[in-house]
């Protein structure tokens, strides 16, 4: 009896280990024997970061509300249906100048159909600011209103960091690209975004203390998940809110055989009382990531800040607004 038993266990065990072997084997591997990643991805898709007001009580839409929900952004942030005296830089997202031509934001919905992005908190939504976020936001934006120098300006103005490139990565309106590239002992990830070229090692711990625009990076597996933990930032308020004190986890695994499922966390207790996660695919793109060139910010920075003080000695606030000390002119709106 006992000897059938163990011959029942060992049968058991046998081919539990037969199906992990066919399973991992079913992941493509470098070289080095880890998964291999290595391609060009786009990860632009029309769900939000942020689940919108109107759908705070659905977590997942009905492939029919899917379509629905699509058709409605897909127009609503068209760019050649804006008139400018109505929409803005900041509705919809994106600048006013730009036609329609020029937008890469995706026009579907991501394949499970949630509503935003972040799925932690359960709301869809990033937390509110804490005390300490509040006050750095108000003297970020009082550094911006009164725009003194190029330091005045932000990252995003100067050509230098921001927009989707992260860490973490975030869908944004074009240049949702990317590429992985893998070697022995680093990770390397090229954002389309700025150019930016993230050599990240693979190790334990960090070992250069120089804080970075982009972060401190350093990347290790956990089975066959690419774990890269990024902190030491080199400005204290970037285009996420966070502070030089954040802690973002990205989490990279296959999900099938032309997709990568990127997930992040972001812990900063300078910036909000909880964290906050979100969820994305990377899709494999037959695209190379071209050359970004941005000019507006950096041959066009002399121009800013001159027509900041132009306005200035007539009488008005650098953006034009009538004269007021602080970031927020009074409007009927507020």
């Amino acid at each position: 009896m006992r000897a059938t038993s163990k011959l029942s266990l060992a049968l058991v065990a046998l081919a539990l280990v037969s199906q992990l072997v066919a399973q991992d084997s079913a992941i493509p591997r470098n070289e080095y024997g880890h998964p291999d990643f290595q391609g060009f991805y786009t990860f632009r898709t029309i769900t939000p970061l942020q689940r919108p007001q109107e759908l705070e009580n659905l977590e997942v839409l009905t492939p029919e509300q899917a379509k629905e929900w699509e058709a409605y952004e897909n127009r609503r942030q068209n760019r050649d249906l804006i008139i400018d005296s109505v929409g803005g830089a900041g509705y919809p997202p994106g600048v006013i100048s730009y036609n329609e031509f020029w937008y890469e934001r995706g026009n579907e919905t991501i394949a499970d159909r949630r509503t935003s992005l972040i799925y932690d908190p359960p709301n869809g939504r990033m937390p509110p600011l804490n005390e300490a976020g509040e006050a750095r936001r108000a003297a970020y934006r009082q550094m911006v209103f009164e725009s003194s120098g190029p330091e005045g300006r932000t990252t995003v103005d100067r050509c230098i960091t921001g927009f989707v490139g992260g860490p973490p990565m975030i869908p944004g309106s074009y240049n949702n690209n990317m590429q992985l590239v893998q070697t022995a002992d680093h990770v390397m990830i090229l954002n389309e975004m700025v150019h930016t070229a993230r050599i990240i090692p693979l190790a334990s711990e960090f070992e250069i203390k120089q804080d970075r625009w982009e972060g401190n990076s350093i990347a290790y597996w956990e089975e066959d998940t690419l774990i890269i933990e990024t902190t030491g930032w080199y400005h204290p308020y970037n285009l996420r809110g966070m502070s030089d004190q954040a802690h973002v986890t990205e989490r990279i695994s296959r999900l099938n055989e032309n997709t990568l499922n990127y997930d992040f966390t972001v812990n900063d207790p300078l910036s909000w009382d909880q964290s906050w996660s979100a969820r994305l695919p990377l899709r494999s793109s037959a695209d190379p990531v071209y050359e970004y060139a941005c000019h507006e910010g950096n041959h066009g920075l002399q121009g800013i800040l001159a027509g900041w003080r132009r306005y200035e000695v007539m009488g008005f606030n650098g953006d034009g607004s009538p004269k007021s000390e602080t970031g927020i002119v009074p409007t009927s709106e507020n």
